[in-house]
């Protein structure tokens, strides 16, 4: 494990795993903010910009609303025109029939009314689709240019997927919030509304009916979400349990299978499993009693309204078509209230994840570069340590008073310990971190002096941990500098010694890496970093532990082909294997943050402190020859 790996176990926090998804479950645990009306002003801002666009949006799906409403009180006119024309029929009134043209003038007006309907909500949809993408699209911008100006203790100091699923799941939460749940909650707000006036304009009485129905439903539907959100929560923490479990024993297969634990592995999943089943099945189940039990209580309003709808027609207070238009109305009645329930804990999500994207946003961000910073052109190499201190944490110093001053073309090695602050002094050189005190110069000029891409422009890493992207190996060399040719990037690679093994691949230099470069040797990966780095012709060179992952033979290709890349240029090698640092101008011998001794590897060895400690460790000697042991 690598000083800084090591480090990051200490640092991350590894909060419980969250649910991003909507969750349309009646039972399903929502995930709430700590600050809701802070929260949803903020992310309402967002959507000021578009406020005469909503505003038409608004307009158009109450428009829409009102003429679906509008149909069922027409249709029931139809209905009591034609029961009316029959009556007379079967009474046998002189000149009786049913007035067919009335109730075909209604029916083209109910078409007319829903094609209406439907093109309003289609207008609706396409301009909320517009809304709520580039809302989005300008959310999506500020976090991801917020991440560049973060500083890198926010990365050490977090999960990845912590990070990506905050600028990944939780904007997606929104995204889809935004596009459907604000119209669905509009549309239902004003088809509950226009229910309720119609059916009050067909019968007071039987409106009082339908809505003494709905506490009952509410009773039952709370009763029944309370009982089985428990259930949900155990099926949620048994599947991440499960999805955690297939992913150790996935990316672990191989020592599963060397220690012979396949058995104990079936055996946990088992276990967890038949967890997740227990905890499904009693979740669903009881969630699923929701429907019928609402359906039944609105059945009985359906009773109830068509009794006293019935006795109201016999007493003629009101017409046969208006008990039918009721019904229709009294069934639109709890679909709007269901759908808005839903909504509201979907907004609950929505604005949490909102607030963890604000949290995000919200973040200290790096040192800001100073007025007026500079910039170094043509960079020579002098690099200078003067009274350096840091630590991670306060009152936990890493670095205490470091004073270095290295000349242009010197390599030097920095050699101890895990912890000892090797790969610190690397992150205190780039500015990935601020010191606490002290000075660090480059030519002569303090680095928080200059422009942090300038800065990092003067250096070429590679480092123990290869990072190559999905792309052609050509792409991947060529990342170390903007516009390299073709030439310059086969140039690159020969004196990284990878030419050879990438013209043996069936593509070569346009062989596709896959996301996790998985399609090449480890090896060859660290050559194509190198190759990278070789490219960018850095004026000063970062080499940590590079030739680490390569096998001997390579390792020997690799180090002829450093030795001509330092060459006028000053580098720092942070290695383990003494061997690859014999040749160094300067060795750095760090322990607890402390520069204990400094010197060439003969005048070290002399010495017989720490340094040569560390060395005899790694090698015996056995006739005036090193030999690993």
């Amino acid at each position: 494990m690598s000083e800084r790996d090591n480090r990051n176990t200490h640092q991350v926090r590894r909060g419980p795993m969250r649910g991003h998804g909507h969750g349309h479950g009646f039972g399903m645990p929502v995930q709430k903010a700590q600050n809701f009306k802070g929260t949803f002003k903020r992310l309402i801002g967002y959507l000021k910009p578009h406020r005469f666009r909503l505003t038409a949006v608004f307009l158009m799906a109450i428009l829409s609303t009102v003429f679906t409403i509008i149909g069922p009180k027409l249709m029931g006119n139809a209905t009591t025109k034609l029961f009316e024309g029959m009556m007379m029929k079967i009474n046998k009134v002189p000149g009786a029939k049913v007035d067919f043209n009335y109730i075909l003038h209604i029916l083209l007006v109910l078409a007319g009314l829903y094609i209406f309907s439907s093109l309003f909500s289609y207008f609706q949809q396409y301009v909320m689709a517009g809304v709520a993408q580039k809302t989005v699209y300008n959310l999506r911008k500020e976090v991801n240019e917020k991440l560049a100006r973060l500083p890198l203790k926010l990365y050490d100091s977090r999960t990845h997927g912590e990070v990506l699923s905050r600028v990944v799941n939780d904007m997606d939460n929104i995204s889809n919030t935004l596009q459907q749940s604000l119209t669905q909650l509009i549309t239902s707000i004003v088809t509950l509304v226009g229910v309720v006036v119609m059916m009050l304009t067909i019968s007071p009485l039987m409106t009082l009916i339908i809505i003494l129905t709905l506490p009952l439903s509410i009773l039952a539907t709370a009763g029944i979400a309370k009982k089985s959100q428990k259930y949900f929560m155990g099926q949620q923490k048994a599947l991440g349990e499960l999805n955690g479990h297939v992913e150790e024993m996935y990316t672990g297969h191989q020592i599963v299978k060397a220690f012979g634990r396949e058995e104990k592995s079936i055996s946990d999943f088992n276990t967890i499993n038949e967890r997740l089943y227990e905890s499904g099945r009693k979740a669903q189940f009881i969630s699923g009693i929701i429907m019928p039990l609402m359906a039944f209580i609105n059945n009985i309003g359906y009773v109830l309204v068509s009794v006293v709808g019935g006795i109201l027609v016999t007493k003629r207070a009101i017409k046969i078509g208006d008990i039918q238009a009721f019904i229709q109305y009294a069934r639109q009645f709890s679909q709007p209230i269901t759908q808005t329930a839903q909504i509201a804990n979907i907004i609950q999500s929505t604005i949490a994840s909102a607030e963890r994207v604000f949290e995000l946003l919200d973040e200290e961000e790096e040192v800001p570069e100073t007025v007026n910073a500079k910039e170094i052109k043509l960079p020579k190499g002098d690099v200078t340590f003067e009274n350096v201190v840091f630590g991670y944490k306060e009152n936990e110093t890493v670095i205490k008073g470091m004073s270095i001053d290295v000349k242009k073309g010197q390599t030097i090695a920095i050699v101890g310990p895990t912890g000892a602050g090797k790969t610190t002094l690397i992150n205190l050189l780039m500015r990935f971190y601020e010191i606490n005190e002290g000075k660090i110069t480059i030519d002569g000029i303090d680095i928080t002096e200059l422009k942090r891409g300038n800065l990092r422009s003067m250096f070429g890493m590679v480092l123990q941990d290869t990072w190559l992207f999905n792309g052609t190996i050509k792409d991947n060399i060529a990342y170390g500098r903007e516009n390299a040719t073709e030439e310059q990037v086969v140039r690159a690679a020969k004196a990284a010694r990878a030419d050879h093994f990438i013209r043996t691949l069936p593509d070569g230099y346009e062989t596709i890496l896959n996301e996790e470069a998985s399609n090449i040797s480890q090896g060859q990966k660290q050559l194509l970093t190198i190759a990278r780095a070789i490219l960018a012709d850095p004026a000063i060179l970062i080499l940590d532990e590079a030739t680490s992952s390569v096998d001997t033979r390579t390792e020997v290709l690799i180090q002829q082909a450093m030795n001509e890349l330092m060459k006028d240029r000053t580098s720092f090698v942070i290695a383990h294997r003494l061997s690859t640092i014999r040749d160094a101008d300067l060795i750095l011998v760090m322990n607890h943050g402390d520069v204990v001794e400094k010197g060439t590897h003969e005048e070290l060895l002399n010495q017989g402190g720490f340094y040569a400690d560390l060395y005899n460790s790694q090698f015996t000697h056995k006739g005036g020859n090193a030999e690993v042991i």
